[in-house]
């Protein structure tokens, strides 16, 4: 029988603005107990459905930089005007208990995870379209003409770095996209670099063993000699 490693997998999900990898990553959640979403800190301003601690911490620019100084982040970048981090504390404590750790972040930031971490697994949530993309964040209203126009425009950049990932999704129908992330890393786990070790059951494996180890009785039944 085969042992798996009882660490957790460190899953990067990035996506452009308005793709939804948010609400997968939450539907993810609700299909799937052992995944636990680090939480990021970001400088930019709180919406209206946000929720400290939850959607993000929410620190002050000046903040944001001390902590750079004091080497308090995994990753961070600088996103739209706006600072994103994510912070080391709790993240090595939930993956040596066995938990799925999720980071929710930015392409430069997860590209710099990558460097740190190789083993990490890193998946692009696609839009379905970019008239698609476009209408989302239209819908959210909450930025400016101008914020949109950013937005989308590094958005459309963004699309062309997905090939640094290892996989891709398109986000068409949220349980749908959810449930081939989740898919993916059940592969993840059966992955034979992933395997502690390999142990016998039963007495049938265990004899089966011992006829392997009886070289004479292995050269006959095969016509070896």
């Amino acid at each position: 029988m085969i042992k798996s490693k009882k660490q957790g997998i460190l899953i990067v999900i990035s996506a452009p603005s308005g793709a939804g990898k948010g609400t997968v990553i939450k539907e993810m959640c609700n299909q799937n107990s052992n995944l636990w979403v680090s939480v990021s800190a970001t400088s930019r301003p709180m919406r209206t459905n946000d929720e400290e601690g939850k959607t993000y911490y929410f620190i002050t620019g000046e903040d944001f930089k001390q902590k750079i100084e004091e080497n308090y982040f995994l990753e961070y970048t600088n996103y739209a005007g706006n600072y994103y981090g994510t912070p080391k504390k709790y993240i090595q404590e939930h993956l040596d208990a066995g938990y799925d750790v999720i980071l929710e972040i930015e392409i430069e930031g997860a590209m710099n995870v990558k460097k740190i971490i190789p083993e990490a697994l890193c998946v692009f949530i696609m839009p379905p379209s970019l008239k698609e993309l476009k209408r989302r964040l239209e819908s959210r209203g909450t930025d400016s003409k101008t914020k949109i126009l950013e937005r989308f425009k590094i958005a459309y950049h963004e699309i062309n770095e997905v090939t640094k990932y290892n996989y891709v999704v398109i986000n068409d129908e949220i349980e749908a996209a959810a449930d081939k992330v989740l898919s993916i890393i059940k592969a993840e786990k059966c992955r034979v670099d992933r395997i502690e070790d390999v142990f016998l059951q039963n007495e049938e494996e265990y004899m089966h063993e011992l006829l392997l180890d009886d070289k004479d009785f292995t050269n006959k039944s095969l016509n070896l000699e």
